[in-house]
């Protein structure tokens, strides 16, 4: 009767899981290698590209009566890579990917991302899991969840999100301040697409 139930359990396991021990195994890794890359570079960003507000205006993410967001950190002097195009420049995002919803009530800012970031991950590690999608779909799930993780736990932490990596053409464009998560979550997309149109083609 032992060796049944045992043999009914693996089976079941086996039911529900299609990926390699193997596969799964990198998948975390890769996870938590992305994260605290991102968790580290933007602490990098806080002690190098600013310094703490000695008298804080207003809460994090919070408008004060003209409709002014305060920035929680004073920005110090860029750190300039490329002059007139790349820089690193500390800066506070309190609303989704490049500063969407930058100004909606924080309440509502904070269920939807929560929540989104949640679902996410949970819905990529199913489908991960339960071995959907060709090789784009495998890679892109690491780079996806470490990004909503990422930009999750500085929520948490502080409400908002660091950014620090801008780009611009000297004063004709500029792309909107971002990070590295922002940057895997991207990376992450395009694989997804790819991978939705490899098995169109297919």
């Amino acid at each position: 009767m032992r060796k049944c139930i045992e043999f009914g359990k693996g089976y079941a396991m086996k039911g529900i899981f299609k990926r390699s021990p193997l596969a799964m195994t990198l998948c975390v890794i890769a996870v938590v290698v992305l994260t605290l890359l991102d968790l580290w570079t933007k602490q990098l960003a806080m002690d190098h590209l600013s310094i703490e507000h000695p008298n804080l205006p207003a809460k994090a993410c919070t408008q004060d009566e003209h409709g002014q967001i305060w920035m929680q950190r004073i920005r110090t002097q860029p750190t300039v890579l490329i002059k007139g195009y790349l820089e690193f420049r500390y800066t506070e995002n309190c609303g989704a990917a490049f500063g969407m919803l930058d100004k909606a009530p924080r309440s509502l800012k904070l269920v939807l991302f929560y929540l989104a970031a949640i679902i996410a991950i949970a819905a990529l590690l199913w489908m991960f899991a339960r071995g959907h999608g060709g090789i784009a779909f495998a890679i892109s799930v690491p780079f996806v969840i470490s990004g909503a993780l990422g930009n999750l736990i500085d929520r948490i932490r502080t409400v908002y999100v660091v950014d620090f990596i801008r780009f611009h053409i000297l004063t004709y464009f500029e792309w909107p301040t971002f990070n590295v998560a922002d940057i895997t979550i991207t990376v992450g997309v395009f694989l997804l697409l790819l991978d939705g149109f490899l098995k169109k083609e297919g």
